[in-house]
């Protein structure tokens, strides 16, 4: 008989970077291209005119944003490595004020004065385990993985394109663009409902008020945009 306690499994959610950046790239690349097609749905009366246009949003806004997320990598790469240079110099100048941070943060997490004295004796015997303790108790940060601002970029680009290509897929088929909008907007509302249902399931979150937000946001963008061009086509 399996022991309980040892049948246990617990279930965390990997890859969470990936994850962040397909949600960046594709609730974007649903709602953006939908709100554009919707506009010019309500100005022009050429579906080749919305495929062009969408089309030329999908590759710039696949661009802008996979810059964004390598930018945004590049970012948390520098300032890891601001800091972690910060707290060498710290070490090594200021060595009783860290220790002193050091016992503070250990009292924090309830370690009686005697285990602490201990633990910061331990612990700031070796520098590169000293500093690596303050950057990750006291700043809170991880070593960021230097691959990973090609791989966000990569992501995100790729997503936002998938993602628009839904929107715009009903244009092909049609011949008004105001025929082109209603099949846009049935396909696209119920992708994003899938999409927001999935991704509150994967995240933890209530997953039909994670869809039904996601399908109302998109809406909203695209009955705005519409409304707008309208008014002044």
């Amino acid at each position: 008989m399996v022991n309980a306690q040892h049948a246990h499994t617990e279930q965390h959610l990997t890859s969470s970077a990936m994850l962040q950046d397909i949600v960046i790239g594709l609730s974007d690349g649903l709602t953006v291209p939908f709100a554009l097609a919707a506009g010019l749905s309500g100005a022009v009366q050429s579906s080749a005119l919305v495929i062009t246009a969408g089309l030329a949003e999908v590759v710039a806004g696949s661009i802008a944003m996979g810059l964004g997320g390598y930018l945004a990598g590049r970012t948390e790469i520098e300032h890891y490595a601001s800091e972690l240079a910060r707290e060498h110099r710290e070490v090594r100048d200021i060595p009783e004020a860290e220790r002193a941070e050091v016992d503070e943060l250990l009292a924090d997490m309830g370690l009686s004065p005697a285990t602490r004295a201990a633990a910061v004796r331990e612990l700031t015997a070796d520098p590169e385990q000293w500093v690596q303790f303050m950057m990750k108790y006291e700043l809170g940060l991880e070593e960021p993985d230097p691959k990973q601002a090609p791989k966000s970029a990569a992501t995100i680009s790729l997503a936002y394109a998938l993602g628009g290509l839904v929107p715009l897929s009903a244009y092909f088929f049609t011949s008004t663009p105001a025929e082109g909008l209603g099949w846009s907007a049935v396909i696209t509302l119920l992708c994003l409902l899938v999409f927001g249902y999935l991704k509150s399931r994967m995240t933890g979150q209530p997953p039909v008020w994670g869809a039904l937000k996601m399908a109302t946001t998109g809406a909203l963008a695209a009955a705005a945009a519409f409304l707008v061009a309208r008014q002044f086509s």
